[in-house]
Protein backbone atom coordinates (compact mmCIF):
# COMPACT_ATOMS: atom_id res chain seq x y z
CA UNK A 1 0.00 0.00 0.00
CA UNK A 2 1.29 3.45 -0.54
CA UNK A 3 2.04 6.31 1.93
CA UNK A 4 -0.36 9.06 1.87
CA UNK A 5 2.13 11.02 2.60
CA UNK A 6 4.12 10.53 -0.80
CA UNK A 7 1.15 11.52 -2.92
CA UNK A 8 0.52 14.31 -0.44
CA UNK A 9 4.28 15.97 -0.88
CA UNK A 10 4.34 15.81 -4.76
CA UNK A 11 1.06 15.21 -6.16
CA UNK A 12 2.08 15.81 -9.84
CA UNK A 13 4.86 13.12 -9.63
CA UNK A 14 2.52 10.88 -8.25
CA UNK A 15 0.02 11.59 -10.80
CA UNK A 16 3.28 10.46 -13.52
CA UNK A 17 4.52 7.41 -12.22
CA UNK A 18 0.59 6.35 -11.91
CA UNK A 19 -0.28 7.14 -15.04
CA UNK A 20 2.20 4.59 -16.57
CA UNK A 21 -0.28 2.03 -14.61
CA UNK A 22 -3.58 2.76 -15.26
CA UNK A 23 -4.04 5.32 -12.50
CA UNK A 24 -5.52 8.38 -13.96
CA UNK A 25 -4.95 11.51 -12.60
CA UNK A 26 -8.11 12.21 -10.97
CA UNK A 27 -8.15 8.76 -8.45
CA UNK A 28 -5.07 10.53 -7.07
CA UNK A 29 -6.93 14.27 -6.30
CA UNK A 30 -9.98 12.13 -4.93
CA UNK A 31 -7.95 10.48 -2.58
CA UNK A 32 -5.78 14.05 -1.88
CA UNK A 33 -9.19 15.94 -1.30
CA UNK A 34 -10.23 13.08 1.09
CA UNK A 35 -7.14 13.00 2.88
CA UNK A 36 -7.20 17.05 3.71
CA UNK A 37 -10.99 16.70 4.68
CA UNK A 38 -9.52 13.93 6.88
CA UNK A 39 -6.64 16.14 8.20
CA UNK A 40 -9.78 19.17 8.96
CA UNK A 41 -12.03 16.94 10.93
CA UNK A 42 -9.25 15.97 13.27
CA UNK A 43 -8.27 19.75 13.83
CA UNK A 44 -11.65 20.36 14.57
CA UNK A 45 -11.72 16.65 16.80
CA UNK A 46 -8.75 17.84 18.67
CA UNK A 47 -9.88 21.49 19.78
CA UNK A 48 -13.62 20.37 20.65
CA UNK A 49 -11.44 17.77 22.87
CA UNK A 50 -9.34 21.06 24.34
CA UNK A 51 -12.23 22.63 24.88
CA UNK A 52 -13.81 19.97 26.78
CA UNK A 53 -11.37 19.62 28.80
CA UNK A 54 -11.19 23.00 29.65
CA UNK A 55 -14.87 22.81 30.50
CA UNK A 56 -14.15 19.97 32.56
CA UNK A 57 -12.05 21.58 34.79
CA UNK A 58 -14.23 24.16 35.06
CA UNK A 59 -17.44 21.66 36.33
CA UNK A 60 -14.83 20.62 39.01
CA UNK A 61 -13.55 23.76 40.27
CA UNK A 62 -17.31 24.46 40.61
CA UNK A 63 -18.25 22.00 42.11
CA UNK A 64 -15.54 22.58 44.78
CA UNK A 65 -16.70 25.32 45.57
CA UNK A 66 -20.41 24.28 45.67
CA UNK A 67 -21.38 26.77 42.60
CA UNK A 68 -24.29 25.92 39.95
CA UNK A 69 -22.08 24.23 37.20
CA UNK A 70 -25.38 23.51 34.81
CA UNK A 71 -24.68 25.79 32.38
CA UNK A 72 -21.10 24.31 32.00
CA UNK A 73 -22.23 20.32 32.16
CA UNK A 74 -25.03 21.44 29.28
CA UNK A 75 -21.95 22.86 27.30
CA UNK A 76 -19.93 20.04 27.67
CA UNK A 77 -22.65 17.74 26.18
CA UNK A 78 -23.26 19.50 23.10
CA UNK A 79 -19.18 19.52 22.32
CA UNK A 80 -19.13 15.72 23.42
CA UNK A 81 -22.30 15.46 20.43
CA UNK A 82 -20.47 17.20 18.27
CA UNK A 83 -17.25 15.24 18.95
CA UNK A 84 -19.18 12.24 18.13
CA UNK A 85 -20.58 13.31 15.24
CA UNK A 86 -17.19 14.60 13.97
CA UNK A 87 -15.88 10.62 15.13
CA UNK A 88 -18.30 9.52 12.80
CA UNK A 89 -17.42 11.67 9.87
CA UNK A 90 -13.77 10.81 10.37
CA UNK A 91 -14.30 7.25 10.32
CA UNK A 92 -16.10 7.52 7.21
CA UNK A 93 -13.60 9.85 5.57
CA UNK A 94 -11.05 7.34 6.68
CA UNK A 95 -13.19 4.60 4.81
CA UNK A 96 -13.13 6.43 1.48
CA UNK A 97 -9.28 7.12 1.55
CA UNK A 98 -8.43 3.43 2.67
CA UNK A 99 -10.48 2.26 -0.42
CA UNK A 100 -8.55 4.18 -2.87
CA UNK A 101 -5.02 3.77 -1.57
CA UNK A 102 -5.61 -0.01 -0.96
CA UNK A 103 -6.69 -0.39 -4.82
CA UNK A 104 -3.52 1.96 -5.74
CA UNK A 105 -0.65 0.01 -7.40
CA UNK A 106 3.12 0.47 -6.52
CA UNK A 107 5.26 3.08 -7.91
CA UNK A 108 7.32 1.47 -10.94
CA UNK A 109 11.51 2.26 -10.30
CA UNK A 110 12.91 5.14 -11.97
CA UNK A 111 14.63 2.54 -14.61
CA UNK A 112 11.59 0.30 -15.17
CA UNK A 113 9.98 1.30 -19.16
CA UNK A 114 7.03 4.02 -18.10
CA UNK A 115 4.57 2.01 -20.59
CA UNK A 116 1.09 0.52 -20.56
CA UNK A 117 2.01 -1.80 -23.21
CA UNK A 118 3.65 -5.01 -22.72
CA UNK A 119 5.51 -5.39 -26.06
CA UNK A 120 7.83 -2.19 -24.24
CA UNK A 121 9.56 -4.44 -21.90
CA UNK A 122 13.08 -3.98 -22.11
CA UNK A 123 15.85 -6.90 -22.83
CA UNK A 124 18.62 -6.74 -21.09
CA UNK A 125 20.59 -10.34 -22.23
CA UNK A 126 20.45 -13.47 -23.50
CA UNK A 127 21.88 -16.50 -22.35
CA UNK A 128 22.30 -19.63 -24.39
CA UNK A 129 21.66 -20.28 -28.31
CA UNK A 130 18.66 -21.87 -29.21
CA UNK A 131 18.86 -25.30 -30.58
CA UNK A 132 18.85 -25.83 -34.20
CA UNK A 133 16.81 -28.59 -35.04
CA UNK A 134 17.14 -31.20 -38.27
CA UNK A 135 13.65 -32.10 -37.92
CA UNK A 136 10.31 -30.34 -37.14
CA UNK A 137 10.11 -29.94 -33.73
CA UNK A 138 7.18 -31.05 -31.67
CA UNK A 139 5.42 -28.78 -28.93
CA UNK A 140 5.71 -29.95 -25.16
CA UNK A 141 2.35 -31.74 -24.93
CA UNK A 142 2.73 -33.60 -28.17
CA UNK A 143 5.48 -34.74 -26.66
CA UNK A 144 3.52 -35.46 -23.38
CA UNK A 145 1.29 -37.33 -25.04
CA UNK A 146 3.07 -39.14 -27.27
CA UNK A 147 5.71 -40.51 -24.31
CA UNK A 148 2.08 -41.79 -22.28
CA UNK A 149 3.73 -38.86 -19.74
CA UNK A 150 1.16 -36.55 -19.92
CA UNK A 151 -2.82 -36.99 -19.97
CA UNK A 152 -4.88 -33.63 -20.86
CA UNK A 153 -8.26 -35.22 -21.80
CA UNK A 154 -8.58 -38.05 -18.40
CA UNK A 155 -7.89 -34.80 -16.83
CA UNK A 156 -10.55 -32.99 -18.35
CA UNK A 157 -12.71 -35.83 -17.72
CA UNK A 158 -12.08 -35.75 -13.86
CA UNK A 159 -11.55 -31.80 -13.50
CA UNK A 160 -12.44 -30.10 -16.57
CA UNK A 161 -9.36 -27.83 -18.68
CA UNK A 162 -6.32 -26.98 -17.74
CA UNK A 163 -5.60 -29.83 -15.75
CA UNK A 164 -3.04 -32.79 -16.15
CA UNK A 165 -2.01 -35.75 -15.28
CA UNK A 166 1.69 -36.92 -14.91
CA UNK A 167 2.46 -40.10 -15.89
CA UNK A 168 5.58 -42.57 -14.84
CA UNK A 169 8.41 -40.93 -16.12
CA UNK A 170 6.40 -37.44 -16.41
CA UNK A 171 5.51 -37.57 -12.30
CA UNK A 172 9.53 -38.89 -11.70
CA UNK A 173 10.96 -35.50 -14.37
CA UNK A 174 8.40 -33.02 -12.24
CA UNK A 175 9.64 -34.39 -8.90
CA UNK A 176 12.94 -34.13 -9.84
CA UNK A 177 12.78 -30.48 -11.82
CA UNK A 178 11.59 -29.54 -7.93
CA UNK A 179 14.16 -30.95 -5.82
CA UNK A 180 17.02 -29.89 -7.88
CA UNK A 181 15.50 -26.18 -7.76
CA UNK A 182 14.66 -26.90 -3.76
CA UNK A 183 18.45 -28.22 -3.29
CA UNK A 184 20.23 -25.53 -5.46
CA UNK A 185 18.49 -22.68 -3.26
CA UNK A 186 19.44 -24.18 -0.15
CA UNK A 187 23.07 -24.01 -1.10
CA UNK A 188 22.30 -19.96 -1.78
CA UNK A 189 21.38 -19.92 2.07
CA UNK A 190 17.14 -20.21 1.49
CA UNK A 191 15.35 -21.63 4.52
CA UNK A 192 13.40 -24.05 2.84
CA UNK A 193 9.66 -24.21 4.31
CA UNK A 194 6.34 -26.38 3.62
CA UNK A 195 3.36 -23.28 3.98
CA UNK A 196 -0.03 -23.38 4.37
CA UNK A 197 -1.99 -23.56 1.00
CA UNK A 198 -5.30 -22.17 2.27
CA UNK A 199 -5.10 -18.31 3.54
CA UNK A 200 -7.19 -16.09 5.47
CA UNK A 201 -8.40 -12.85 3.55
CA UNK A 202 -6.02 -10.42 5.84
CA UNK A 203 -3.11 -12.78 4.16
CA UNK A 204 -4.15 -12.32 0.62
CA UNK A 205 -4.70 -8.31 1.51
CA UNK A 206 -0.98 -8.33 2.74
CA UNK A 207 0.68 -8.94 -0.44
CA UNK A 208 -1.99 -7.13 -2.50
CA UNK A 209 -3.73 -9.97 -4.78
CA UNK A 210 -7.00 -8.36 -1.98
CA UNK A 211 -9.28 -6.66 -2.58
CA UNK A 212 -8.13 -6.20 -6.56
CA UNK A 213 -7.61 -9.53 -7.69
CA UNK A 214 -10.46 -11.11 -5.68
CA UNK A 215 -11.75 -12.67 -9.18
CA UNK A 216 -8.35 -14.59 -9.51
CA UNK A 217 -8.42 -17.00 -7.04
CA UNK A 218 -10.54 -20.06 -5.60
CA UNK A 219 -11.98 -19.48 -2.06
CA UNK A 220 -13.87 -21.98 0.43
CA UNK A 221 -15.57 -21.44 3.63
CA UNK A 222 -14.38 -23.10 6.75
CA UNK A 223 -16.40 -22.66 9.99
CA UNK A 224 -18.15 -19.39 8.50
CA UNK A 225 -14.37 -17.93 7.79
CA UNK A 226 -13.37 -17.51 4.06
CA UNK A 227 -10.03 -19.24 3.23
CA UNK A 228 -7.92 -19.13 -0.10
CA UNK A 229 -6.24 -21.64 -2.27
CA UNK A 230 -2.47 -19.89 -2.52
CA UNK A 231 -1.81 -18.16 -6.16
CA UNK A 232 1.80 -18.73 -5.07
CA UNK A 233 4.07 -19.67 -2.17
CA UNK A 234 4.28 -15.90 -2.23
CA UNK A 235 1.48 -15.53 0.16
CA UNK A 236 2.01 -17.91 2.83
CA UNK A 237 5.54 -16.84 2.79
CA UNK A 238 5.66 -12.42 3.43
CA UNK A 239 2.92 -12.82 5.75
CA UNK A 240 4.77 -15.68 7.61
CA UNK A 241 6.34 -12.35 9.68
CA UNK A 242 2.93 -10.44 9.64
CA UNK A 243 2.26 -7.94 12.21
CA UNK A 244 5.24 -8.64 13.66
CA UNK A 245 8.85 -6.92 14.45
CA UNK A 246 11.72 -8.78 12.59
CA UNK A 247 15.28 -8.87 14.78
CA UNK A 248 17.16 -6.13 12.01
CA UNK A 249 20.57 -8.77 13.03
CA UNK A 250 18.56 -11.44 10.78
CA UNK A 251 17.97 -9.62 8.12
CA UNK A 252 18.46 -10.25 5.00
CA UNK A 253 15.89 -13.53 5.19
CA UNK A 254 15.55 -15.41 2.73
CA UNK A 255 12.63 -17.97 2.28
CA UNK A 256 12.08 -20.77 -0.67
CA UNK A 257 9.00 -23.35 -0.76
CA UNK A 258 7.29 -26.01 -3.10
CA UNK A 259 3.66 -25.30 -3.63
CA UNK A 260 1.07 -25.98 -5.77
CA UNK A 261 -0.46 -22.96 -7.24
CA UNK A 262 -3.93 -22.30 -8.19
CA UNK A 263 -5.20 -19.66 -10.31
CA UNK A 264 -8.82 -19.18 -12.10
CA UNK A 265 -7.01 -17.49 -15.31
CA UNK A 266 -9.52 -15.31 -15.23
CA UNK A 267 -9.48 -13.43 -18.52
CA UNK A 268 -7.02 -16.18 -20.55
CA UNK A 269 -9.58 -17.50 -22.75
CA UNK A 270 -8.30 -19.10 -25.74
CA UNK A 271 -4.83 -18.06 -24.51
CA UNK A 272 -2.72 -21.23 -23.97
CA UNK A 273 -5.17 -23.98 -24.10
CA UNK A 274 -3.32 -26.51 -24.70
CA UNK A 275 -0.25 -27.84 -22.47
CA UNK A 276 1.43 -26.96 -19.15
CA UNK A 277 2.16 -22.80 -19.97
CA UNK A 278 -1.06 -21.78 -18.29
CA UNK A 279 -2.73 -24.24 -15.65
CA UNK A 280 -5.45 -24.18 -13.23
CA UNK A 281 -3.22 -26.03 -10.69
CA UNK A 282 0.89 -26.25 -10.87
CA UNK A 283 3.73 -27.05 -9.18
CA UNK A 284 6.16 -23.78 -8.19
CA UNK A 285 8.81 -23.29 -6.05
CA UNK A 286 8.85 -19.81 -5.19
CA UNK A 287 11.60 -17.28 -3.80
CA UNK A 288 10.99 -14.83 -1.20
CA UNK A 289 13.24 -12.32 0.88
CA UNK A 290 13.04 -9.81 3.17
CA UNK A 291 15.44 -6.90 3.77
CA UNK A 292 16.24 -2.99 4.87
CA UNK A 293 15.57 -0.75 2.27
CA UNK A 294 19.04 0.32 1.24
CA UNK A 295 19.73 -3.40 -0.09
CA UNK A 296 16.76 -4.18 -1.38
CA UNK A 297 18.16 -3.79 -5.30
CA UNK A 298 21.17 -5.78 -4.75
CA UNK A 299 18.39 -8.68 -3.35
CA UNK A 300 17.02 -8.10 -6.37
CA UNK A 301 20.03 -8.75 -8.72
CA UNK A 302 20.38 -11.96 -6.49
CA UNK A 303 16.97 -13.02 -6.57
CA UNK A 304 17.32 -12.72 -10.60
CA UNK A 305 20.69 -14.85 -10.47
CA UNK A 306 19.50 -16.92 -8.42
CA UNK A 307 16.86 -18.22 -10.59
CA UNK A 308 18.96 -17.89 -14.01
CA UNK A 309 21.59 -20.50 -12.37
CA UNK A 310 18.95 -22.55 -12.50
CA UNK A 311 18.52 -22.11 -16.03
CA UNK A 312 21.96 -22.40 -16.98
CA UNK A 313 22.36 -25.64 -14.93
CA UNK A 314 19.72 -26.72 -16.87
CA UNK A 315 21.05 -25.79 -19.99
CA UNK A 316 18.14 -24.24 -21.17
CA UNK A 317 18.51 -20.60 -23.32
CA UNK A 318 16.72 -17.50 -22.08
CA UNK A 319 16.43 -13.68 -21.97
CA UNK A 320 15.97 -11.21 -19.05
CA UNK A 321 13.57 -8.36 -19.68
CA UNK A 322 12.76 -5.83 -17.64
CA UNK A 323 8.87 -5.35 -17.73
CA UNK A 324 7.38 -1.68 -18.78
CA UNK A 325 5.87 -0.29 -15.54
CA UNK A 326 1.90 -1.41 -16.65
CA UNK A 327 2.60 -5.06 -17.51
CA UNK A 328 4.15 -5.78 -13.76
CA UNK A 329 2.51 -7.12 -10.74
CA UNK A 330 0.11 -4.54 -9.32
CA UNK A 331 2.80 -4.71 -5.71
CA UNK A 332 5.87 -4.52 -8.04
CA UNK A 333 8.25 -1.28 -7.77
CA UNK A 334 9.86 -3.43 -11.04
CA UNK A 335 10.26 -7.18 -12.18
CA UNK A 336 12.65 -8.93 -13.94
CA UNK A 337 10.77 -11.41 -16.27
CA UNK A 338 13.11 -14.81 -17.11
CA UNK A 339 11.74 -15.93 -20.14
CA UNK A 340 13.06 -19.39 -21.48
CA UNK A 341 13.10 -20.38 -24.85
CA UNK A 342 10.58 -22.64 -26.75
CA UNK A 343 11.40 -24.35 -29.89
CA UNK A 344 8.03 -25.40 -30.74
CA UNK A 345 6.50 -21.73 -30.26
CA UNK A 346 10.22 -19.92 -31.83
CA UNK A 347 9.46 -17.94 -28.60
CA UNK A 348 10.37 -16.74 -25.07
CA UNK A 349 8.19 -17.75 -22.89
CA UNK A 350 7.64 -16.41 -18.77
CA UNK A 351 9.19 -18.93 -16.42
CA UNK A 352 10.23 -16.75 -13.60
CA UNK A 353 9.39 -13.16 -12.83
CA UNK A 354 11.54 -11.77 -9.98
CA UNK A 355 10.01 -8.33 -8.55
CA UNK A 356 11.18 -5.92 -5.87
CA UNK A 357 8.17 -4.68 -3.88
CA UNK A 358 10.26 -2.15 -1.94
CA UNK A 359 7.60 -1.52 0.88
CA UNK A 360 4.47 -1.56 -0.44
CA UNK A 361 3.40 -4.92 1.10
CA UNK A 362 5.10 -4.64 4.59
CA UNK A 363 2.91 -1.56 4.29
CA UNK A 364 0.21 -3.88 4.26
CA UNK A 365 0.95 -6.42 6.24
CA UNK A 366 3.06 -4.65 9.01
CA UNK A 367 5.90 -5.92 8.54
CA UNK A 368 8.96 -3.97 10.32
CA UNK A 369 12.36 -4.26 11.90
CA UNK A 370 14.36 -1.40 14.15
CA UNK A 371 16.50 0.96 12.37
CA UNK A 372 20.20 2.17 13.94
CA UNK A 373 18.12 4.39 16.27
CA UNK A 374 15.87 1.72 17.32
CA UNK A 375 12.89 3.38 15.48
CA UNK A 376 10.17 0.67 13.73
CA UNK A 377 10.55 1.04 10.10
CA UNK A 378 9.05 -0.95 7.40
CA UNK A 379 11.28 -4.15 5.61
CA UNK A 380 11.38 -4.14 1.50
CA UNK A 381 9.82 -7.71 0.07
CA UNK A 382 11.27 -9.48 -2.45
CA UNK A 383 9.48 -12.15 -4.79
CA UNK A 384 10.52 -14.48 -7.43
CA UNK A 385 9.80 -18.08 -9.14
CA UNK A 386 12.72 -19.87 -8.86
CA UNK A 387 10.83 -21.54 -10.85
CA UNK A 388 7.59 -22.55 -12.50
CA UNK A 389 8.10 -26.39 -12.48
CA UNK A 390 5.53 -27.16 -15.39
CA UNK A 391 6.60 -24.61 -17.67
CA UNK A 392 10.23 -25.64 -16.72
CA UNK A 393 8.90 -29.36 -17.81
CA UNK A 394 7.82 -27.84 -20.97
CA UNK A 395 11.01 -26.26 -21.55
CA UNK A 396 12.46 -29.38 -21.07
CA UNK A 397 10.94 -31.65 -23.37
CA UNK A 398 11.07 -29.16 -26.22
CA UNK A 399 14.65 -28.56 -25.93
CA UNK A 400 15.82 -32.02 -25.53
CA UNK A 401 13.94 -33.56 -27.79
CA UNK A 402 15.27 -36.31 -30.22
CA UNK A 403 14.09 -36.92 -33.86
CA UNK A 404 12.73 -40.76 -32.87
CA UNK A 405 10.21 -38.64 -30.11
CA UNK A 406 12.15 -39.64 -26.90
CA UNK A 407 13.97 -36.95 -24.74
CA UNK A 408 17.20 -36.99 -22.96
CA UNK A 409 17.65 -35.69 -19.71
CA UNK A 410 19.09 -32.87 -18.83
CA UNK A 411 22.80 -33.97 -16.92
CA UNK A 412 21.87 -31.98 -13.83
CA UNK A 413 18.58 -34.21 -13.34
CA UNK A 414 20.07 -37.32 -13.78
CA UNK A 415 20.66 -38.39 -10.12
CA UNK A 416 16.83 -37.19 -9.25
CA UNK A 417 15.79 -39.45 -12.18
CA UNK A 418 17.77 -42.81 -10.65
CA UNK A 419 20.19 -42.61 -13.37
CA UNK A 420 17.66 -42.76 -16.03
CA UNK A 421 19.05 -40.57 -19.06
CA UNK A 422 15.90 -41.05 -21.65
CA UNK A 423 12.24 -40.97 -21.45
CA UNK A 424 11.04 -43.35 -24.07
CA UNK A 425 7.26 -44.12 -24.77
CA UNK A 426 5.56 -45.81 -21.41
CA UNK A 427 4.33 -49.23 -21.28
Amino acid sequence: MLDIKQLRQDPDWAKAKLAARGVKPETIDDALALDEQRRRIIVQTEDLKAKRNAVSGEIAAKKRAKENADDQIAAMRAVGTEISALDQQLAEVEAKVTHILVRLPNFPADDVPMSMDEADAREEYKWGTPRTFDFTPKAHFELGEDLGILDFERAAKVSGSRFVYYKGAGARLERAVYNFFLDEHAKEGYTEMITPYLVNNDSMFGTGQFPKFTEDVYSITNDGEPLTLIPTAEVPLVNYYRVEIVPSEKLPVSFTALSPAFRSEAGSAGRDTRGLIRMHQFNKVEMVKFCKPEDSWTELKKLVHDAEDLLQKLGLPYHVITLAAGDASFTSAKTNDLEVWLPAQDRYREISSCSNCTDFQARRAQIRYRDDNGKPQFVHTLNGSGLAVGRAVAAILENYQNADGTVTIPEVLVPYMAGQTVIVPEG
